[in-house]
């Protein structure tokens, strides 16, 4: 089995060097970056051949701009001699050549963001004692630039939280409760002090129980839309940990479907104390009285996976509930005068009771179709909406489109409302002219019916333009009626704002419903179900 620690999997502790060299004052500087420390199973592996562990070192160039000279780095592998064997990963492209001194590799340019410098494969060597250590750094130049080195610490042995899968309902309804039963076993070869366990569950999924010595934190998602509508719970259970040891939490851990739950995602995993994913800053801690304990079980109750492989201390699992959301397109009438610029706010609400989410793939939830009524041209277009032909078919001009298409992105909560607010101008008022908001999945026509929605009959509505006092001259002062906003944050597009009463530049007249929108929190799926790429995904078998 192969196994890879990369920069983002190794707990997100970046081992950073000091530069070897001052940067000159022009000159920039660049981050290379690995994993802090990496175990290796004792040769030769419980197969009886060396279990091999991919590690990836990578160059953080976080300037103004792309360099463009050519750079080199090298790692030094004189300190693994009889410790570990190195290996140039299967996927490591002909830009890094292997001897048995160092690893060299060149690249013509550095873009900015994040670049993979080199995919690595290492065993124990044969001969190799369990504790024996050694360090890998990997350093680059170029002329004109500076670069940090980036150090890796190589260990043989080490322990290894392997924990097992719950057995839990994957269908469920509104209110159901089932139990998190949680077991793990330390089947590496040095004990662990300290183990903390993390429960992380998305916006349908309720965990009941509250204990003194676990912390209950929510993700707002900002900046990382991903991890929309997730909650964390991390509990310290104190104690050694000891290999070849099997443990059980001793305590109610009582998960529970939400009356708006509907496709939802559940992970929970056990790290070393030290080594779990950060805790959000907003966390808090019960003081109820109630602590939650682990205790020692028979060694014939041992998880199954055994190896050094940060991938198996994560579960993750998909619950089903049967439930329904109810998309509503708001009608809208306009009122003007011809060569007045009006306001119009397009969109939708969710009438519940569910929430709905593409946690895993991200895809967006839903789409407004709008079709403009004629004789109006649209002449500011809001984000997360683009124009199309008449047939729906793509178009390069975005403002004076007859059609227009916006999306959601990837959730949409219970009771929330969407709506787009576009600017019109009549350009003439033509007798009857009307369009359409419709709301539903996206097609390559438009939109057709979710079929989690139970009622298509208010899927569309009409949009009509009529002529403000009978036709007249634009008026310089129209009146604008107050109505309530609420913000709805999408995530593949900009921010969508929700409304639900008339405003207008020229006279514009909307209706539909007052309902604010629910803020949704949460703490990663996708990315965490049907919809979210994790911010942690447990992998099987060997490699990436």
């Amino acid at each position: 089995m192969r196994k890879r620690i990369s920069l983002l999997a190794a707990c997100g502790v970046a081992a950073l060097g000091l530069a070897a060299t001052p940067a000159h004052a022009a000159d920039p500087v660049f981050t290379l970056a690995g994993p802090a420390e990496i175990g290796l199973r004792p040769h030769p592996g419980q197969s009886g051949t060396p279990q091999k562990t991919s590690v990836e070192f990578r160059l953080v160039n976080d300037t103004a701009s792309a360099f463009d000279r050519r750079s080199t780095f090298t790692i030094d592998l004189s300190g693994l001699k009889g410790i570990a064997d190195v290996a140039l990963a299967k996927q490591q492209g002909s830009d890094c050549t292997l001897t048995e001194a160092a690893v060299t590799c060149k690249r013509p340019a550095l873009w900015k963001g994040e670049t993979g410098i080199v995919d690595l494969d290492l065993s124990a060597a044969p001969g190799s004692k369990a504790g024996a250590t050694a360090d890998l750094t990997v350093t680059g130049k170029a002329e004109g630039a500076t670069f940090k080195a980036a150090t890796t610490k190589v260990r043989v042995g080490g322990p290894d939280l392997v924990l097992e899968r719950a057995a839990l309902k994957e269908e469920q309804k509104p209110g159901d409760k089932q139990n998190l039963s949680i077991v793990f076993a330390n089947e590496g070869t040095e004990p662990v002090q300290g183990v903390v366990l993390e429960m992380r569950t998305t916006h349908g999924i309720d965990l009941l129980e509250q204990y003194d010595n676990c912390s209950y934190s929510e993700d707002t998602g900002e900046g990382q839309p991903l991890n929309t509508a997730w909650s964390t719970v991390q509990c310290l259970l104190e104690g050694e940990y000891k290999p070849g040891s099997v443990y059980g939490v001793d305590g109610s851990l009582t998960l529970k479907a939400a009356p708006h739950a509907f496709a939802d995602t559940l992970t929970y995993a056990v790290y070393a104390d030290g080594h779990q994913p950060k805790a959000a800053k907003t966390s808090r801690k019960p003081t109820g009285g109630k602590k939650l304990a682990v205790r020692e079980r028979a060694a014939e109750a041992s998880a199954q996976s055994a190896d050094l492989d940060p991938w198996n201390n994560l579960q993750e699992f998909d619950f089903r509930t049967k439930n329904s959301a109810d998309l509503v397109a708001w009608p809208v009438a306009l009122a003007g005068g011809t060569g007045e610029t009006v306001r119009a706010d397009f969109g939708f609400r969710n009438n519940g009771p569910a929430w709905v989410a593409e946690l895993r793939s991200g895809k967006s939830v839903a789409r407004t179709d709008i079709v403009i009524p004629a004789g109006t041209k649209v002449t500011k277009v809001p984000a997360g909406c683009h124009g199309v032909n008449a047939d729906g078919t793509a178009r390069e001009q975005t403002l004076g489109a007859p059609r227009y298409f916006c999306s959601t992105g990837h959730v949409v909560g219970e009771r929330e409302k969407f709506s787009y607010p576009f600017e019109l101008k009549i350009e003439q008022v033509v007798a009857n002219a009307a369009g359409s908001v419709s709301v539903g999945q996206g097609t390559p026509e438009g939109t057709k019916g979710q079929p989690w929605d139970p009622n298509h009959a208010n899927d569309k509505t009409p949009v009509v333009i009529s002529a403000k006092d009978g036709g007249a001259s634009p008026s310089p002062t129209a009146t604008t009626s107050p109505s309530p906003t609420a913000t709805a944050t999408t995530s593949a597009t900009p921010t969508a704002t929700a409304t639900s009463g008339a405003t207008a530049n020229g006279g514009l007249a909307a209706t539909g419903s007052s309902a604010g929108m629910l803020a949704l929190g949460g703490a990663v799926l996708v990315a965490a179900g049907g919809g979210l790429v994790l911010a942690f995904r447990r992998r099987t078998g060997a490699h990436v």
